[in-house]
């Protein structure tokens, strides 16, 4: 990086205040000086720059699509150094650590295994959020996902933890014990799907059906789910690693199998972890060596 072409420190603050608020009354106040001030600044940025950033033709002034796309590197610029002094100076250290998961993967895989963790580590607070939705990864909220699928999440790591390719699975009570040779067969009976995916319509149309079913589809949390389906109420989709004990003893038979290079993943934002955080890596990582 040449150094000496950047702007001064000073000016990219003010404008990247004045890129979220949009007024130069609230920049000022965000960074304890005058509107004038951020006025100053920002025409110092653009006569460095040699580019327009603001439109100042009407009412009120806008920013120009170099300044739009300017605004959005500072932001993330800003946003990963405050990620970073926060990481070496300990000021998110008591902040609870938050990890999401499945519900089906929480209840199954996680929480037997959380005692573990507890004991290494009694001083860290947790927060677990049984989610089927892909929640954000930002700064102050969700520290680390644990996400079901083949891991290519763009602008985030993805580790693979545990491999477990996607399973249709159902009581024998419903589908009997005959033999089902080709998924179309399932459209004529009810279905079972993890509460906020559409995986059971994603799966039939994969397999060559329409998506379709004669009988609904039912939408339930995880550990729900796999109730309901050993109660014979629907043929359900989910991770072969959820439905794996049922399948053994016998609760559900295993009607297909798709290993697409799926599993679970751990899944984090680039760069500096927390304490916390990298704690709970290590634990994790080990957890799923000691799996394998």
């Amino acid at each position: 990086m040449n150094w000496r072409d950047l702007p001064p420190f000073s000016a990219l603050r003010a404008f990247a205040a004045y890129a979220e608020t949009r007024s130069v009354e609230e920049a000022g106040a965000l960074l304890n000086v005058s509107h004038a001030a951020i006025s100053q600044q920002l025409r110092r940025l653009e006569e460095h720059l040699g580019v327009a950033l603001l439109d100042r033709s009407g009412r009120q002034m806008a920013l120009t699509p170099d300044g739009a796309e300017l605004a959005l590197a500072l932001g993330e610029g800003f946003e990963a150094i405050g990620r970073g002094v926060a990481a070496v100076t300990g000021r998110e250290d008591d902040r609870p650590l938050q990890v999401t998961a499945t519900p089906s993967f929480a209840a199954v895989w996680l929480l037997p295994r959380l005692p573990r963790f507890r004991q290494a580590h009694p001083d860290i607070h947790m927060m677990i959020d049984p989610s089927a939705a892909l929640m954000p990864l930002e700064p102050g909220g969700i520290d680390a996902a644990l996400r079901h699928g083949d891991g290519r999440w763009p602008g985030v790591e993805a580790e693979l933890l545990v491999a477990s390719p996607v399973a249709i699975v159902a009581s024998p009570e419903l589908v009997g014990e005959a033999e089902i040779a080709e998924p179309s067969e399932l459209s004529a009976f009810p279905w079972l799907q993890e509460l906020g995916t559409n995986e059971a319509s994603a799966w039939m149309k994969q397999v060559g059906g329409d998506g379709l079913f004669a009988r609904g589809v039912t939408s339930l949390p995880g550990t729900m789910l796999l109730e309901a389906a050993r109660q014979g109420q629907g043929v359900a989709i989910a991770a072969a690693i959820a439905v794996a004990e049922d399948v053994q003893a016998g609760r559900l038979r295993l009607l297909f199998e798709e290993d697409e290079h799926k599993g679970y993943y751990l899944v984090t934002r680039p760069g500096l972890m927390r304490p916390p955080l990298r704690a709970f890596v290590r634990w994790i990582r080990a957890e799923a060596a000691r799996t394998e």
